[in-house]
């Protein structure tokens, strides 16, 4: 199997992001090629063939001239699977290209098993797999679902292209959205509720926690969405992403769009009843219990 790995740049410097395309096509033992609108200042580290656009040139994002790049790539290489990040940029440059090629396309894959490709349902309760019944597949990976878990390394094979075509699009700025509610990126204790803790009311006693450490509440999807929390405090790919000193998960099962939230916290605590939870997979320590019973012993005992 041969996958097209789509990179992304941002402000002159490639997305770290960019490795779990990587980290996928090594999942699957697949060939891997990438083709990307970047700069040689900046190169991906993988052992492979890179085809380069000058940004400077075509801009970092630009939809027509970038379909069009990865199209005349496609033609060169015949790839399988053409592989985007679950980002703004995949969200609208995959359709773009899977229209073109007539090809099936699946959206934020999680888990490839058996030939299929594994997708959330149901608000991640569920997963899907499928398949695709076209000669080439499009789609784009969660971000941290495939993150290597070492640094990168290889040198790539660069050969430069220039995209032909015009576009009708032009790219102007990056502008930062204006911040709302809480920060939690500069937090470095942050307590997190999960799903685990049962109800709304049950909300002050993970607070209480958090306030006697001096960190901030934070709280996964469903209790964000439930209305428990106001939506500043959610961390994930869907909110916010941070990485402070210390982060105490309590009643959290470890969704991978959480993980790819937090998993970069120097030291994880989570506190769960299920020992298998896949929080579990990336704490420094796992405490097997009941959060309504052990988290207030804890307030009490600091």
């Amino acid at each position: 199997m041969k996958l097209l790995l789509v990179g992304e740049y941002q402000e002159k410097k490639l997305l770290n992001v960019t490795y779990d395309l990587v980290g996928f096509a090594n999942k699957l033992g697949a060939e891997k090629v990438m083709v990307a609108s970047g700069y040689e200042s900046d190169l991906p580290k993988f052992d492979g063939k890179l085809y380069l656009a000058n940004a400077n040139d075509v801009g970092e994002y630009n939809p027509s001239v970038h379909k069009q790049m990865i199209l005349d790539v496609v033609e060169k290489e015949n790839p399988d699977v053409i592989v985007f990040i679950h980002s703004s940029f995949g969200w609208d440059l995959a359709p773009r290209v899977a229209t073109a090629l007539k090809a099936a396309q699946f959206t934020e894959v999680i888990d490839f098993k058996d030939g299929s490709f594994i997708v959330p349902s149901c608000n991640s309760k569920l997963r899907r797999e499928l398949k695709a019944k076209t000669n080439k597949t499009v789609i784009t990976i969660q971000a941290g679902a495939f993150s290597p878990l070492e640094e990168p390394i290889g040198s790539v094979s660069v050969e430069n292209i220039t995209p032909l075509g015009s576009s009708n699009v032009e790219f102007v700025s990056y502008e930062e959205a204006e911040a709302k509610g809480l920060d939690l990126t500069k937090a470095d204790i942050i307590v997190t509720a999960g799903r685990g803790v049962g109800k709304k009311d049950n909300i002050p006693i993970i607070q209480a926690l958090a306030t006697k450490l001096g960190g901030e509440l934070g709280a996964s999807r469903p209790v964000a969405d439930n209305e428990w929390v106001d939506h500043s405090h959610q961390v994930g790919t869907t909110g916010q992403t941070v990485s402070p000193k210390l982060y105490i998960a309590c009643g959290v099962s470890g969704a991978i769009q959480h993980l790819a939230g937090m998993k970069k916290s120097e030291f994880i605590v989570a506190i769960n009843t299920d020992k298998d939870a896949p929080i579990g997979e990336i704490a420094d320590v796992l405490i097997v219990a009941d959060v309504l019973q052990f988290v207030p012993a804890l307030t009490n005992k600091l």
